[in-house]
């Protein structure tokens, strides 16, 4: 019988659904073509950081919600801010 070796990942370190986010943003008054022209990006641009990193979209998106990119994606940017701690080798 093989151990279930997967990590657990709590809610809070999920990125949000992209539906979640669209909705968050008509919540909020907008709707993506409406940020994307208050934002002078073409609308595909901003659509691009619901499915694939995209900082400067994500930090539009994220001010429209009053919120920090790193609250919508935290996935992203964990992966984003890992730095690896690397030991030095001890010859023996």
């Amino acid at each position: 019988m093989k151990k279930n070796t997967a990590q657990k990942v709590t809610p809070e370190l999920l990125d949000w659904h992209r539906a979640d986010i669209i909705a968050a943003l008509k919540k909020q008054g907008w709707s993506i073509r409406a940020l994307a022209a208050q934002a002078n990006v073409h609308p595909t641009t901003l659509y691009g950081a619901l499915v694939k990193p995209y900082p400067k979209s994500e930090r539009v998106i994220a001010d429209a919600l009053g919120l920090k990119p790193e609250q919508i994606w935290p996935q992203r940017y964990a992966a984003r801010n890992f730095h690896p701690v690397l030991r030095r080798a001890v010859n023996v």
